[in-house]
């Protein structure tokens, strides 16, 4: 059984992790970021003021600026950090077993979407005005995405099959801009007809991975 409920896969909790081997200062920062996380899983993360936040984590209004010039700046830093905690994941999912790596990787991407739901909508739908996190979150999935084409081309060889390099890259594309729709529907705009038949996670990710499987294959 793959276990989504699980606490490594929430952001927030890395950054708690992190935060109490910090000095004073730096452990106000990160509560600013801690902050904007809880804020993003409650409302639109876009629509947060710098009052919010600092409300939510009982900070001074001024204080706010001493770590980040504006609401914009602190967004930034947190996808950035977000980004780098999705590619970890998805790294660690992929290498941890030889058996299915797109399965392994699929489940944790299904449970990075339903653990942190504000932080994905915000990657998904909002990163236009945020051009270093949008550059970072697409260098993401393209090396994502290379890694798999490549270890489909590595198979297919064993197999004496080839399919063209850029053809499996537009499937690779289309594949994942396909698990994005899917996984924003169930977690983020929790689409009722969705939800309906999707109640079992395993199940989900059991379609998934074959869609992607079978899409990869001569």
């Amino acid at each position: 059984m793959i276990l989504l409920d699980r606490d490594d896969l929430r952001f927030l909790t890395e950054l708690s992790k992190t935060a109490k081997d910090l000095r004073k200062g730096e452990r106000t920062k990160a509560a600013l970021r801690e902050a904007l996380c809880r804020c993003a899983n409650k409302s639109d993360i876009t629509q947060l003021t710098v009052a919010d936040i600092c409300k939510e984590a009982t900070v001074a209004h001024g204080t706010f600026y001493i770590y980040f010039s504006d609401r914009a700046s602190l967004l930034a830093d947190v996808a950035l950090l977000f980004i780098d905690f999705l590619q970890c994941q998805m790294r660690k999912a992929s290498q941890s077993t030889t058996a299915d790596p797109i399965k392994a990787a699929t489940a944790i991407y299904v449970g990075l979407f339903e653990q942190n739901p504000g932080l994905m909508k915000y990657l998904i739908s909002h990163l236009g005005p945020n051009p270093s996190a949008q550059a970072a979150f697409q260098k993401l999935n393209r090396e994502w995405l290379d890694a798999v084409v490549a270890a489909t081309e590595r198979r297919l060889a064993l197999n004496d099959d080839t399919i063209d390099h850029d053809e499996l890259m537009r499937r690779a594309y289309a594949l994942g801009g396909m698990t994005d729709q899917y996984l924003t529907n169930l977690f983020l705009a929790k689409d009722p007809n969705m939800q309906s038949f999707s109640k079992d996670k395993e199940a989900v990710i059991k379609t998934l991975s074959l869609l992607w499987n079978k899409g990869l294959q001569p």
